[in-house]
């Protein structure tokens, strides 16, 4: 059985180092001259978006410190997640072919009444689809969802070795609030994780 997907697996990956090739290891992702950006479409996640969900994450598990795990993660995860974000915005970016580029969704900070007004967010883009403004439209689409939901504040808690979602977060708004220090060894090397607040 899963542990409780916030005891190890979050979280931030937005603005990582594109892919150096035409096309990344996922596989229905199209290159990034293909389709304009204003053709890309974020809409609620469905079922059928589980497994491209699992894939996209799944690569950052393999590559780098964006996503905790050391190893690959099953779909009962990605339903796990999706447990957690009900009630919540959570959005899928497309291609004009219905491909998934990205992920985006917020979930409770804690279980407790008292902290209803506060989120946490998980967002993944593909590597061959940074840098191009959809880690921003799908920012700013989860915010207005989060006020529309009475939500007050935006956590994201962010590898410090996963420099590019630092930068857009800080370019977006967030501040760094706190740092768990030397918490997570990954591939035999150990990291921070950086707190970040946003008040909307």
């Amino acid at each position: 059985m899963l542990a409780p997907p916030w005891g190890y697996f979050f979280f931030v990956a937005v603005a990582l180092r594109p892919a150096t090739s035409g096309r990344h290891p996922l596989a229905g992702v199209a290159p990034r001259e293909s389709f304009a950006p204003m053709d890309i479409r974020l809409t609620p996640i469905t079922p059928a978006d589980r497994q491209p969900m699992l894939d996209l994450f799944n690569y950052y598990v393999r590559h780098g410190f964006a996503a905790f795990p050391e190893q690959p993660l099953p779909l009962t995860f990605i339903d796990r997640l999706l447990d957690l974000a009900k009630g919540y915005p959570a959005l899928a970016a497309k291609d004009p072919a219905g491909r998934l580029l990205g992920f985006g969704l917020l979930r409770a900070h804690n279980p407790l009444p008292t902290f209803a007004h506060t989120a946490e967010i998980t967002c993944f883009l593909a590597p061959d689809h940074t840098r191009q403004g959809l880690g921003t439209r799908l920012l700013q689409t989860l915010e207005a969802g989060a006020r529309e939901k009475g939500i007050r504040t935006i956590l994201a808690g962010i590898s410090s070795l996963n420099e590019g979602s630092l930068a857009f977060h800080r370019k977006h708004g967030f501040v760094e609030v706190g740092c768990f220090r030397q918490v997570c060894c990954k591939d035999a090397t150990v990291f921070d994780v950086i707190w970040m607040q946003k008040i909307l």
